[in-house]
């Protein structure tokens, strides 16, 4: 037989796609438009049925940049349509048909009621099936001029990412506003054409099903008459019928599908956008399960159903019908889709906590997995994490993306630092965005990896990044491939019932130890500075509001714990967490507004901490630590005198107390600072020329110059602010040109050189580098006035250690990564993150560098010619993209690292602390003992604050910090009545072992451990 193949395959490409779509809608009538801009941001819809509006004609422009215009729109369903499918059509001037950020819309009835949204993918709005005629319809359309960011795809600069620059001119041409009549038959058979088409040309050349389909669809195709399309539809789809039929194989893969909508919380628009993002998304998603009863819709992030229930109650009531019908499953349990590496553990925990909060409450639904799709990576820490907060199973998607290894598992157990294991899979479909083409279906079958031992996997299906949601157009193709022959089978469920089956019938899955890292966007430890040292400022800050406002609760007649003021400002630090705010991968407007978030939190919180310390009374200058750790510190009065004092952990003590001998003072003699304990040279250039250990026999720390500044050209292949690629290494500018080296400060107590550095494009830093008294650490106050572009600025310290590995704190612990690059795997790792800090050891010696505001760093190991190791960590301090925010970490930055000689993981893990936290000088009366104390090498307090149902309970979250197991004894200040573990929502867990106003504590490596505590009468 003659191979005809690509005749036919050309011939059933032109007749579907310029014939039969064509003819999907059989007739249309136009609207009557009218249109009113709404001046600046949007405007309820009260004000906007109020408005004054004008005549609007299709193929008008309209829109500026972030605007939004009401569109009027009348219309009359013509008598002769009585019995037809009608619907409104809407075409905005869609370009492309990505419905992320462009043209949108949201239709309203003139009630207000929110009918359906429209957007490139999802055009219509049903009017009535079947149609009465001579019905009025009468619209209200909200309509978004938002940009498409994305134009050129992300290679070239744009003024778009923020109003004050994107301009006023119109950006898109209004090109259909219709009733018409769908077609039916024409609509089913377009689709079952391309679903057979698409699932022909996937299969092998050499499949005989791959020919029947072929030749189907060329003997179907000769009953369509070209000039009366929908009189013959009925007939072409009846000769389909036999090549639909066909049941699947008995082996076939399974995809399980579960409707979705990824809505990034802001990414490309404003926070504000994502709000009237939710609006649009929903309605299209609870219209769609009016459709189809067997439709499932998964729906992540607390936050967003917030902002619904806020904004548009009608939509929220539709939700929670939906649920009760079982067609909406809230997963995730978190308060938004956070990066997965830069918030802290106690922020981590909260994530679980009200998003998992806020379901129970609101739908009486309690979730099971932690869906995560689209985070830039995972930390280790998750699956305790998760299953401490009553998790089954954890979701991902992006480690598809790795650019060097494939990752080897689509089903796996994932162990965490502390052993805990989570059942966790991610699609091999690709995509979180899937629409059930031949492709995906293809790439599902052949990607997955568990072939031979397992038979199934997820596939979130709808349109995503910028909502839309599924379609009908989506759930018509699953049921054409719930049983097809050459295709996986499709079966639409909720995500729980998948991961029930994958495991029963899976579960001896292989098992992942450690981080998911992934091998791409590692730029986002860094990108934006000044939003990831806000949220790692707010992170403390919030850590001692709750502390000393439980101390206040506990001790202060008249104080009441402010539960709803640290709930509001937590969950504002938990929005700005989302995987695209926090990584500093979002547009201009974004990172704007979050800074001024920032800043507004960190009011508040003084306000609230202030609040709490003066409620314990007056008395005097009294220094408050926050960390839990003792702290034996230099500490700056209000009038900038300096005073040596002792103060506990979690408690406070007057200025100026200390105990045993006071600490040796610091010199200061030309470039060098000596405190007793380490000797400090800075060389004329302003980096470290040597550092020295005085406790340790005077051992020389450092393997060539400390503290150098390079500057590195770095432009990535893709995706500015999310990549920095390999070859970023090869190409640097060492700042060695200092303007001036002077001392000062010069004080017993406080030693400091300062450094001044001008390069580049006009920028300049500034260093402290001090040395204080009692203590080895050294640090390094930093004030950058940045104006570069596509750079990326580093210090590294080379130490003399042989480390096979580094340790670099993540939440509730510390991961360890290899050293050296045997291995693909350990190559790709060449920028990394952390938390607080890093250490390098070998036995009997380590350094670490700490940070209060940095997460990205890279390590590496050389052999000298006297064959010594240099080790060489190098902090990631900021860096330049252009895209998507041609300005990003423009201006001014402030922050502190620091090198700490001799160090141990419980020095770094202390030092971090105290760090971040620095001591606060009050008037205050304070109180003589902590609220909590605990003894124990290695039991860390992270969190004392009052339980959230107000009780007056006490809970302490501590934690295993030094990766070994730990025993100690958790004592109160206040008369202890009972003691529980609880899970993170503190639900009661087990009884905890007490004895009078003590709890023992019991911890594996890096256990983390909830106490609730009952507070007796005094």
């Amino acid at each position: 037989m003659h191979d005809e193949r690509r005749r036919i395959e050309e011939r059933v490409e032109r007749v579907h796609d310029q014939r039969v779509k064509a003819a999907i809608y059989a007739a249309s009538v136009p609207f009557e438009v009218e249109a009113w801009q709404a001046p600046g941001e949007p405007v309820p819809f009260e004000e906007a049925a109020a408005a004054p509006y004008a005549p609007f004609a299709m193929d008008t422009p309209w829109g500026p940049p972030w605007g939004t215009t009401w569109f009027r729109m009348r219309g009359q369903v013509p008598a002769e349509w009585a019995g037809r499918r009608v619907e409104a059509v809407i075409d905005l001037g869609f370009v492309g048909d990505w419905p992320g950020n462009q043209a949108e819309a949201l239709v309203h009835l003139t009630d207000g009621t929110p009918l359906k949204a429209v957007n490139p993918l999802n055009q219509y709005v049903a009017i009535a099936n079947p149609a009465a005629g001579g019905e009025t319809i009468d619209y209200l359309v909200e309509a978004a001029s938002n940009p498409d960011i994305l134009a050129d795809d992300f290679s070239k600069i744009t003024p778009m990412g923020d109003v004050r620059t994107a301009g006023d001119k119109p950006l898109y041409t209004f090109k259909r506003a219709d009733l018409a009549i769908l077609d039916e038959e024409v609509w089913h058979l377009d689709l079952d054409i391309q679903v057979l088409r698409e699932l022909m040309l996937e299969l092998g050349e050499h499949d005989p099903r791959r020919h029947e389909i072929t030749y189907a669809l060329d003997r179907a195709l000769d009953l369509l008459d070209l000039d009366d399309v929908s009189g013959t539809a009925a007939d072409v789809r009846a000769a389909l019928k036999p090549a639909l039929s066909k049941p699947a194989n008995a082996s076939a893969h399974i995809l399980s599908g579960v409707g979705h909508a990824h809505i990034d919380s802001a990414w490309l628009w404003p926070i504000r956008e994502t709000k009237r993002k939710t609006s649009r998304t929903f309605s299209n998603v609870t219209s769609l399960a009016d459709e189809y009863d067997d439709f499932i819709f998964a729906c992540s992030q607390a936050q967003q159903y917030e902002w619904v229930r806020d904004n548009y109650p009608k939509v929220w009531a539709r939700i929670q019908e939906s649920v009760k019908k079982g067609q909406w499953a809230p997963v995730g349990g978190m308060w938004v889709e956070a990066d997965g590496n830069l918030p802290g553990g106690e922020a981590v925990a909260r994530q679980l906590i009200h998003g998992k909060r806020f379901f129970i409450e609101h739908f009486g639904v309690e979730t099971k997995g932690v869906w995560l799709p689209d985070s830039f990576g995972y930390n280790a820490a998750y699956p305790q994490l998760a299953k401490l907060a009553g998790n089954e199973w954890f979701l991902t998607q992006k480690i598809s993306w790795n650019q060097t290894n494939k990752f080897p598992h689509h089903t796996f157990w994932w162990e965490g630092i502390d052993g805990t294991r989570i059942f966790t899979h991610f699609p091999p479909i690709d995509t979180y965005n899937a629409r059930f083409s031949g492709e995906e279906m293809a790439r599902a079958t052949h990607n997955y990896q568990e072939k031979g031992v397992a038979t199934r996997s997820l596939a979130p299906f709808g349109w995503g990044d910028g909502g839309g949601g599924p379609t009908r157009e989506i759930m018509e193709r699953a049921r054409r491939l719930a049983d097809l022959e050459g295709s996986p089978k499709v079966v639409v469920e909720h995500p729980d019932d998948f991961f029930a089956k994958a495991r029963e019938e899976y579960p001896d899955a292989p098992v992942w130890v450690g981080e998911l890292y992934l091998e791409l966007h590692r730029a986002t430890y860094t990108s934006q500075a000044r939003t990831k040292q806000g949220n790692r400022r707010s992170e403390h800050r919030l850590r001692e509001a709750e502390l000393w406002a439980t101390t206040a609760a506990l001790h202060a007649s008249g104080y009441t714990y402010p539960h709803e003021k640290l709930d509001r400002l937590w969950k504002t630090v938990l929005l700005h967490q989302f995987h695209d705010i926090l990584p500093g991968s979002s547009i201009a407007w974004v990172h704007r507004e979050a800074e001024a978030e920032y800043a507004r939190v960190a009011k508040e919180v003084e306000e609230l901490t202030a609040e709490a310390i003066t409620a314990l009374g007056t008395g005097g200058a009294r220094v408050f630590n926050t960390s839990p750790a003792e702290r034996r510190e230099v500490v700056r009065a209000a009038d900038g005198s300096l005073a040596h004092t002792v103060v506990p952990a979690n408690g406070s003590a007057p200025l100026g107390t200390g105990t045993g001998e006071a600490p040796s003072p610091v010199t200061v003699d030309g470039r060098v600072l000596d405190n007793g304990l380490v000797r400090v040279e800075v060389a004329e250039d302003g980096t470290l020329s040597s550092v020295r250990d005085l406790r340790a026999g005077g051992r020389e720390v450092l393997a060539g110059q400390g503290n150098l500044l390079r500057l590195h050209t770095d432009l990535p292949n893709h995706w500015d602010a999310w990549d920095v690629d390999k070859h970023y290494k090869n190409r640097y500018t060492d700042l060695l040109d200092a303007s001036s080296v002077t001392v000062s400060a010069e004080d017993p107590l406080l030693g400091a050189i300062r450094v001044e550095r001008s390069f580049g494009n006009g920028s300049r830093i500034t260093q402290t580098i001090s040395l204080r008294a009692g203590s080895p650490r050294i640090d390094f106050e930093t004030d950058i006035d940045w104006h570069e572009a596509e750079k990326f600025l580093k210090a590294g310290f080379p130490v003399d250690i042989r480390a096979a590995h580094s340790s670099a704190e993540i939440a509730f612990g510390h991961i360890q990564r290899p050293t050296h690059t045997n291995t693909s795997w350990e190559s790709a790792r060449f920028e990394v993150s952390g938390h607080r800090w890093v250490h390098l050891g070998e036995p009997g010696y380590g350094v670490a560098v700490i940070n209060d505001s940095t997460y990205g760093h890279d390590v590496s190991r050389t052999v000298r010619e006297d064959g010594g190791t240099t080790t060489t960590v190098r902090l990631s301090l900021v860096r330049a993209p252009r895209i998507p925010d041609p300005e990003a970490d423009q201006g001014r930055h402030r922050f502190t690292y620091a090198l700490l000689p001799g160090a141990t993981i419980e020095d770094a893990v202390a030092e971090g602390y105290a760090l971040n936290l620095p001591l606060r000088v009050a008037d205050s009366a304070g109180t003589p003992e902590p609220v909590v104390s605990v003894d124990g090498e290695g039991v860390t307090i992270e969190a004392v604050k009052i339980a959230d149902d107000s009780s007056g309970d006490v809970v302490v979250r501590v934690y295993e910090s030094s990766g070994g197991r730990a025993q100690g004894t958790l004592r109160t200040s206040f008369p202890l009545a009972g003691a529980q573990i609880t899970d993170l929502l503190e639900r009661p867990l087990t009884a905890a072992d007490t004895d009078g106003n003590s709890v023992s504590v019991t911890l594996r490596p890096f256990e983390i451990q909830t106490l609730r505590l009952a507070v007796g009468k005094r």
